[in-house]
């Protein structure tokens, strides 16, 4: 017995480092770049650089971009909330389905598909000629606000629904009793319970928004509109590059993201309304009758903005042949799709997809077993282990990539994996860690000890319990963490732009380069066929994860 807990000890301590090395390290090297000069300690003297005019404004622009989100999220997902939460339309539940592809487009992807539409002569000139008059308005701050507004808007609609449906109609019944207007039913009941839930929602759209790369670096360096992510991935990439500066404005970055976490945790614990209890719960319900109508209109409106017009650009794209020449079924062709498996294109989307498949696997290995350790003690080392292992998520991914590039590039580590195919496993890995873990963990919950004691009381090891109980029971969680961990390595972007060996081409990389070489068609072949290939994935490891369940039933 005390053997295996001296075994169980240095496992949690050997744990601990890994994260350290994986997680810590790099982010603490960003902070401490940004505090010294040629490696003498300068206290805070390089954030006088944000007095400068330059870096004031593209500060500014950062904030800026992240309110405008926020704000454009939020109308777009209200109305969308309100009919699934209060009205007939809630019998549909597809439509939840169908909202969530926006989110789960890679957002450079959806902003090339935005720019390809509403360029002079674009796909909405062609179709609708007197958008020639609108589109120019497009390549602007509101055009990069409707882009990922229409990104992120179902982020804050689950919430914004939910927090609806868990409100009830019992208050509001007693409101109506007592004489309450709507006006101040909505003033006195509805908007405070309303709060707590709906700003987690904004907070968290507003962290996205101002760690968001592909966006920016597409759409907002076309128009000059420059940001922090931005600029840093311009001093990272770009001759003379200076790192210091990239260090300075990424601790700039990291700390609005942790204030802003932290005001959302203040708002949270300052105010927490508990709207679900034992008691029986009756759901308000508004019947729109003729005017449902609208809500199907909104709804279309939304879907087409969201969905639409990114899909068809990249589609129209992808298959005309001169893209010149317009919208016309003689113009339509599968050259570039050929071109595609035939030339450099197709040695991309190998990359992607045994990088993304390596690093899915060494992300469910190191989850189950980080998970483990954290899920059985709840010690002051497990908590640590818990929150680094969260940390990734909420950390600006081009903070994390930087970091990665002081500690895996200093001359004092010995490892050699800088500059090479290993260094993306390593970003990958980490940078969707969190999501392995949190789909472990949610299943791990939801075990019970009776099977367990069971096996122990039998004498059975703790390797045989791991092997033939837990592992088969945590299956569905694992399969979920991996195919997470796998789609968005695929479609990965500013790690895979920064740190990629020279020469080699993921399908994320391919995609941009061609779109800012001028070979758009090309690029877009490459991101329909990404998109088709991770869709097919994700359908094979669903139907795996239904047949495990099928097997926890029985």
């Amino acid at each position: 017995m005390g053997q295996q807990t001296g075994l169980l000890r240095l496992n949690k301590y050997v744990g601990m480092i890994a994260l350290c090395v994986l997680v810590f390290m790099p982010l603490f090297l960003v902070i401490m770049r940004s505090v010294t000069t040629d490696g003498a300690f300068d206290g805070f003297g390089a954030f006088a650089i944000i007095f400068q005019e330059k870096y004031r404004t593209i500060f500014l622009n950062s904030l800026l971009l992240g309110g405008g989100v926020v704000i454009g999220a939020s109308l777009l997902a209200a109305p969308l909330a309100f009919f699934m939460a209060r009205t007939e339309l809630r019998k549909h539940r597809w439509i939840d389905v169908v909202l969530i592809i926006p989110f789960m487009t890679p957002p450079y992807i959806g902003a090339m598909g935005w720019i390809l539409s509403m360029q002079p002569n674009g796909y909405a000139e062609q179709i609708v000629p007197f958008l020639s008059y609108v589109t120019p308005s497009f390549f602007s701050y509101f055009g990069m606000v409707l882009v990922m507004s229409l990104h992120l808007f179902p982020f804050i609609y689950l919430i914004m629904r939910n927090t609806l449906q868990n409100i009830g109609g019992r208050l509001e019944e007693a409101g109506i009793i007592h004489g309450g207007t709507f006006l101040y039913r909505l003033r006195r009941i509805i908007i405070p319970l309303f709060f707590s839930g709906y700003s987690m929602g904004a907070l968290l759209v507003f962290v996205k928004t101002i760690g968001e790369f592909g966006t920016p670096v597409t759409l907002g360096n076309r128009i000059g509109f420059y940001v922090l992510t931005s600029e840093i991935h311009r001093y990272t990439t770009i001759w003379p590059l200076d790192f210091g500066t990239a260090a300075v404005l990424s601790t700039m970055l990291l700390s609005v993201s942790m204030f802003i976490w932290y005001v959302q945790q203040w708002l949270v614990n300052r105010r927490y309304d508990k709207v679900v209890s034992g008691k029986g719960q009756t759901q308000a319900f508004t019947k729109l009758g003729r005017y449902q109508v609208f809500a199907w209109l909104y709804l279309l409106l939304v879907l087409v903005l969201a969905i639409g017009v990114p899909y068809f650009s990249v589609v129209s794209t992808a298959f005309l042949n001169i893209q010149g020449n317009g919208l016309a079924f003689d113009n339509l062709t599968f050259r570039h799709m050929v071109e595609l498996f035939t030339g450099s294109g197709r040695d991309a989307l190998w990359n992607s997809i045994w990088l993304a498949a390596i690093a899915a696997t060494c992300s469910a290995m190191i989850g189950i077993w980080i998970s483990f350790i954290i899920m059985r003690r709840n010690g002051l080392v497990e908590k640590s282990m818990d929150f680094l292992s969260l940390a990734p998520n909420t950390v600006p991914g081009i903070v994390v990539v930087v970091g990665l590039i002081f500690f895996w590039n200093a001359a004092w580590n010995p490892t050699p994996i800088y500059n090479t195919w290993m260094m993306l496993v390593t970003t990958y890995v980490i940078l969707y860690l969190p999501f392995t873990i949190q789909n472990i963990k949610a299943m791990y919950g939801q075990l019970g000890e009776s099977l367990v004691q069971a096996a122990k009381m039998s004498g059975a090891s703790s390797f045989y319990i791991t092997r033939t109980i837990m592992l088969p029971l945590l299956l569905p969680g694992i399969l979920a963490g991996w195919i997470m961990t796998f789609t968005i390595s695929m479609r990965e972007l500013v790690g895979s732009l920064i740190l990629r060996p020279p020469n080699m081409h993921t399908s994320a990389t391919f995609i941009y380069s061609q779109f800012e070489q001028g070979t758009a068609a090309l690029g877009m072949a490459m991101a329909l066929v990404s998109v088709g290939f991770t869709t097919i994935v994700l359908l094979i490891v669903e139907r795996m994860k239904d047949r495990s369940q099928l097997y926890k039933q029985y």
